[in-house]
């Protein structure tokens, strides 16, 4: 019998993979689910975008290889977005990989900096991936606990105290998923500053900075910043693009160059078609980023009626794609979800997947229309 590798045994299969085989189960069967789980946006990008795409359909060489580094035009673009969106300079020659979703630029990193034995700070709660690719590297999670105490941010100062001399890389991401905390830009310093001591790699996986936020924050506007941190940033929730996959991982040259050798010998380049719409996406008007936002406001006071009918409590303060709501105290989240699911064929996320710090919690998205949010609101009201 042939054994799969060693390192299968220290992760599961990603929860949203296993859960959503059940909710189609669910559906299979005739059940109305309205799926307020995933982060999976809903609305269309910007018309420009298909239009480039389907016109990118007329170029010649559209079905041969790619570029591993993209076309020229799309790092230039996204140099261009980070200078207006974040006045962060990057040499688009250089400093900018795109990648097939920044999900892949998380095992590229991990592949180019993290040896057997290095150890890794991942926030808890935070995305899983973080810590299952630190597994498949075989290299060490060590978690750094938030709350909502502290304002979800970590304590730099209690970190200091702890052994840090195998740590190679820690994982930083704000807007926070889930809790859709913001960072300040006293935390992006006092994160360089803390790099830059202990020489560490700082990622700043920043996919959410313009999802209801009106000040969005690269950790890359920090004087000194290249020297010890990339950034990741994605196209799927600001422009509607998930199924696209296109993101992009900034930094100095080295580190660029050392995720570009991973990468090269893993894929063959991005579809020219999905670049050319990538760089209409990148050129949209501050009135995209505006109306999309309208949308989600929309939203996210519905989801607020939903969470209050629950008895849940919610920071109206956060970003992002998400709510991230208390339930009340002693509620064990599995359990409720499960409830929510089969009695009222609703499906919500259990905070504790995204860690030990998320118990007691539960995340709504809002990828989801109006119109759903508001029969989950009558479903709940409802006694039926």
């Amino acid at each position: 019998m042939i054994t799969v590798a060693n390192r299968l045994q220290t992760v599961e299969e990603y929860y949203f993979s296993k859960k959503l085989r059940e909710v189609n189960a669910l559906k299979a069967s005739g059940k109305s689910i309205i799926n307020l789980g995933i982060g999976s946006p809903d609305l269309m990008p910007p018309q420009t975008v298909v239009n480039a795409i389907t016109e990118s359909l007329k170029h010649p060489n559209v079905h041969q290889y790619q570029s591993y580094q993209g076309l020229p035009e799309l790092r230039e673009a996204m140099a261009n977005f980070y200078k207006a969106q974040f006045d962060v300079t990057v040499d688009p020659t250089s400093e900018i990989l795109p990648l097939m979703g920044s999900k892949e630029g998380i095992l590229h990193i991990s592949m180019a900096f993290l040896n057997p034995g290095d150890e890794v700070l991942i926030p808890n709660p935070g995305y899983p991936t973080y810590a299952s690719v630190t597994k498949l590297v075989e290299a060490k999670a060590v978690t750094y606990d938030l709350d909502e105490a502290h304002g979800w941010l970590p304590d730099l100062k209690a970190l200091a105290q702890t052994d840090l001399s195998k740590v190679k890389l820690m994982w930083v991401n704000y807007p926070h998923m889930p809790t859709g905390t913001n960072a300040t830009d006293a935390l992006y310093e006092d994160l360089v500053a803390f790099a830059k001591r202990n020489d560490i790699l700082i990622v700043n996986d920043n996919p959410y900075s313009f999802v209801l936020n009106n000040n969005p924050k690269s950790i890359l506007s920090v004087a000194g910043a290249k020297d010890v941190c990339v950034e990741l940033n994605s196209l799927s929730k600001t422009f509607n693009m998930a199924g696209w996959r296109v993101g992009m991982v900034l930094g100095n040259a080295t580190h660029i160059s050392a995720i570009l050798k991973v990468k090269s010998n893993m894929d063959s380049g991005m579809f020219y078609g999905i670049q050319k719409g990538a760089i209409e996406a990148l050129n949209s008007t501050d009135t995209w980023f505006k109306n999309l936002n309208s949308a989600y406001q929309k939203r996210r006071e519905l989801v607020w009626k939903l969470a209050d009918l629950l008895g849940c409590t919610y920071d109206t303060t956060t970003s992002g794609l998400f709510v991230w709501s208390k339930l009340p105290e002693g509620t064990d989240a599995e359990v409720f979800i499960d409830k929510i699911l089969y009695e009222k064929s609703i499906f919500i996320t259990p905070g504790i997947i995204f860690g030990t710090q998320g118990k007691g919690y539960i995340r709504f998205s809002l990828c989801a229309s109006e119109t759903d949010l508001e029969t989950s609101i009558n479903r709940i009201k409802s006694k039926n």
